[in-house]
């Protein structure tokens, strides 16, 4: 069974830096792409960044300047830098991974568990 993990939430003062990371494990194959999304309260679930295996990256214009996604590929494991953070930041951060458990299987969307990040002004 594949499962994401993540870590790395929690309160932080406005202005200030979190890193988030979610790790693969399981029968893997290849994962393509990873990512991160959020959702706060009342919202929908939407996309803050993005990177292929390659290393490709897309972020939300909310995020772009602040936040840098990165990722170890012989780890399975894919980071989120956060600085100079908002209140307005403040969600349910969500790992997002498509991943491929052999050769000859599908690509499947995975999730993390979520972690809180708190954005106090």
């Amino acid at each position: 069974q594949v499962q994401l993990v993540e870590s790395g939430g929690g309160l932080v003062q406005a202005g200030g830096s979190l890193r988030l990371s979610c790790a693969a494990s399981g029968s893997i194959f290849s994962i393509n792409p990873m990512g991160w999304y959020r959702q706060a309260p009342g919202k929908q679930r939407d996309l803050v960044a993005q990177i292929t295996s390659s290393g490709n990256t897309n972020y939300a214009d909310s995020v772009k300047g602040r936040f840098t996604i990165s990722r170890d590929n012989a780890k399975n494991t894919v980071y989120l830098q956060m600085n100079s953070l908002k209140p307005e930041d403040t969600a349910v951060y969500y790992c997002n991974a498509g991943i491929q458990e052999s050769p000859w299987s599908p690509g499947i969307d995975y999730w993390g568990q979520g972690t809180q990040v708190t954005v106090s002004s």
